[in-house]
């Protein structure tokens, strides 16, 4: 399989909804609980600094995406965050990193010196070692920041890497 990573068109809006409803429903990666009409994502989408989606060059489809935005505003507005979203079926064939790479090529582009993951959780055992593998620095360990799905909750990490 072949993936190119692009911006995000309307064209896009089906699959990279159900790809996102899908995480957002795992509830193991996201903060969100609530799914995204197609309306809803459309307008999510287009609002941030940039949406990307990592699309398979041979059939077209569409195997992941990711969001990239300000973290924060004012003085800390060059600080950005984002999240990338993987279909199930494609996870573990290196379309995460094919996103997270491609993040930060475009960050700089948009404003951004600083990329910071403000909640990986500390059991997504795969983006800890992605993130690891491209010089992510890990800020310590918030207990019990993310509230699983089933009312446990699991421990956070947030990291970050330098644009410059």
């Amino acid at each position: 399989m072949s993936i190119i990573v692009r911006q995000f068109e309307e064209k896009d809006l089906k699959s990279c909804t159900e790809i996102w409803n899908e995480v957002v429903r795992d509830g193991v990666a996201f903060p969100q609980t609530d799914e995204m009409t197609e309306e809803e994502a459309l307008s999510f989408f287009l609002s941030q600094s940039y949406t990307g989606v990592a699309e398979n060059s041979e059939t077209g489809d569409i195997a992941g995406l990711y969001i990239l935005h300000p973290n924060n505003v004012g003085r800390c507005g060059h600080i950005s965050n984002a999240s990338y979203a993987v279909k199930g079926t494609e996870r573990g064939k290196g379309i995460g990193r094919a996103l997270v790479s491609h993040c930060i090529k475009t960050a700089p582009s948009c404003g951004f010196k600083i990329l910071q993951f403000n909640a990986v959780v500390a059991t997504n055992s795969r983006a800890l070692a992605l993130y690891k593998s491209l010089g992510f620095t890990r800020l310590g360990v918030i207990p019990k920041g993310f509230l699983l799905p089933n009312g446990e909750y699991e421990d956070i990490i947030p990291h970050y890497i330098t644009l410059e």
